[in-house]
């Protein structure tokens, strides 16, 4: 039956073309003045969109910094990356600070005096992560040699804001490249290509990485000592771009510096069934309650009262969770009263969440009596609450307090110190790169069971083998609960490494939050102690 059907069709279709034929046949053939004639006259055909350019604007500056007078350029510009047929894909927008008047002792000119050679200068590559940000805040925040005054742990009052230079610059050590990705800043998709499709770590990685390469290329800078600074997402960028600049390019890094630093999401997320975020949250919880003065009785002393709440949270605390349905209602009630102790909670409260407070759960819980929202990125933030019945917190104190200066500061900086994208608008934070974004990566399945949250663990740890010489620094915030301190010594515990190589990696501590550098006191201590840093990993 069906070879009849089909021969059927076949042969319905042969008629069609044969009757087609004979009517082609009968028509009278169309000269070229014809098919000329049948087009409208005033008709044209759209022009092609113009091929993407690359901008620059090189301008030169000074600041003291530890009491010498350092002069840089300061280059703004767009670099254009390309898919593997050469066409333009993305227009990367950097702003590039460079030492001009570094001095090599090792080099004379004609007259004997020094030269610089920058191609022996340390170079670090900044960015911040999101995913979806723009690297205005470790640029205007932290390291660049301009930077806008916030409040420290209170909203900054409204315009205008204060710019002063940045004595914490970190010039004296290396040269800077601060990059937005696709979709932030000025960067953007051209061509045929669309945001999008930078938008995923793979994508987001590959795209980077030939950003790199090309300025690495084009500055003579392959024999600089390289350093990748990223902050948040963009700590889990930099395990997996340092390891694939290494693996595909051949560039080897000196360090790493990783800033409020994640690179196993599953241990900063709340899925049902999974106790351990509640582990690696409570120490972070108790630093918060210590410093709101939410606890029944105040520690004398923050950091040993840490490392009990580490031990607690490590061991009773965990043990307790792992018992799930099967606690008594006795332990339970004996664990929330510590539990209590430590993060200022109520015990009812406690029991009522079956021990476990997620982090928007407890940024909306701590201070309600106070009618207060608690900080996620700092802590020390709060921010009137806007329903005292909410469960889960519907916005960050820290971000409304600072977002505002962070942001203009940069747009007149730009084009105004800068000379750069006056008539362009800068795109600080991307939404649509966040919710949007890829999680899914090619060629790093796991070796058994199914595929968990993103991870770039194994990506460090291969970094780290293949180039033992590789140094990481992680800069942890106490009053961070975007990335809590426990989880990221967690992390750095267990990712295998020999006894050698788990020397690479050390951990620094300060007194404030995810971007620790608002608070002045350990924006000097960060520069402090990423200065030393670069130095040792350049000297080894």
């Amino acid at each position: 039956m069906i070879r009849k059907n089909f021969a059927l069709v076949i042969c319905a279709v042969l008629l069609v073309l044969s009757q087609a034929q004979r009517l082609a046949a009968q028509e009278p053939e169309k000269s070229e003045k014809t098919e000329k004639e049948a087009k409208p006259a005033d008709a044209k055909q759209s022009p092609e969109a113009p091929a993407p350019k690359e901008e620059s604007s090189v301008t030169d500056h000074s600041i003291k910094i530890g009491g010498q007078i350092i002069g840089y350029k300061a280059t703004a510009s767009t670099t254009l990356i390309k898919d593997d047929k050469g066409e333009p894909t993305a227009s990367i927008f950097s702003i590039a600070y460079t030492r001009s008047d570094a001095k090599d002792e090792g080099k004379k000119d004609k007259d004997n005096n020094n030269t610089r050679d920058l191609s022996q200068r340390p170079i670090a590559f900044v960015y911040n992560g999101g995913p979806g940000s723009s690297s205005i805040w470790l640029h205007m925040g932290a390291f660049g040699p301009r930077r806008v005054i916030t409040a420290d742990a209170s909203p900054t009052p409204p315009p205008p804001f204060k710019m002063v230079d940045n004595a914490e610059c970190l010039l004296d050590k290396t040269d800077l490249v601060f990059i937005d990705p696709v979709g932030t800043g000025f960067s953007r998709a051209v061509g045929k290509a669309k945001d999008k499709d930078f938008w995923g770590i793979d994508q987001d990685v590959k795209s980077l990485a030939q950003f790199v390469a090309t300025y690495v290329n084009r500055n003579g800078r392959w024999n600089s000592p390289k350093f990748l600074i990223g902050e948040s997402y963009g700590t889990f960028r930099s395990a997996a771009l340092g390891n694939y600049l290494q693996q595909h390019n051949g560039m080897y890094f000196n360090g790493i510096v990783l800033i409020s630093s994640v690179l196993d999401l599953g241990t900063i997320s709340f899925p049902p069934g999974n106790d351990m975020p509640y582990v690696f949250y409570l120490p972070s919880y108790a630093a918060t309650a210590a410093y709101h003065k939410m606890l029944q009785s105040p520690p004398a002393d923050l950091n040993a009262f840490l490392v009990e709440a580490r031990q607690f949270a490590s061991t009773e605390y965990a043990g307790a969770l792992m018992k799930g349905d099967g606690i008594s209602s006795a332990e339970k009630a004996d664990i929330a009263k510590k539990v209590s102790r430590f993060t200022g909670l109520s015990e009812d409260y406690l029991v009522k969440a079956d021990l476990r407070v997620n982090l928007p759960q407890f940024m909306v819980e701590l201070q309600r009596s106070r009618k207060l929202s608690t900080g996620r990125l700092d802590a020390r933030f709060s921010g009137p609450a806007t329903d005292l019945l909410a469960e889960y917190a519907d916005y960050d104190p820290q971000s409304t307090a600072v977002e505002g200066a962070f942001v203009a500061a940069f747009n007149g900086y730009v084009r105004e110190d800068l000379k750069f994208g006056k008539d362009l608008i800068y795109n600080t934070l991307s939404e649509d790169a966040n919710r949007q974004w890829d999680w899914k990566r090619t060629g790093h399945e796991r070796e058994y069971g199914f595929p968990g949250a993103p991870n770039v663990e194994p990506d460090l740890v291969e970094a780290l083998v293949t180039n033992p010489h590789l140094h990481v620094e992680v800069e942890n915030g106490l009053y961070d609960l975007a990335t809590p301190f426990l989880a990221t010594e967690y992390t750095m515990g267990h990712l295998g490494l020999p006894e050698n190589l788990q020397q690479n990696i050390k951990l620094q501590y300060y007194d404030a939050g995810h971007m620790m550098y608002l608070h002045e006191a350990d924006l000097a201590k960060l520069k402090a102690n990423i200065a030393m840093f670069l130095d040792d990993a350049t000297k080894q």
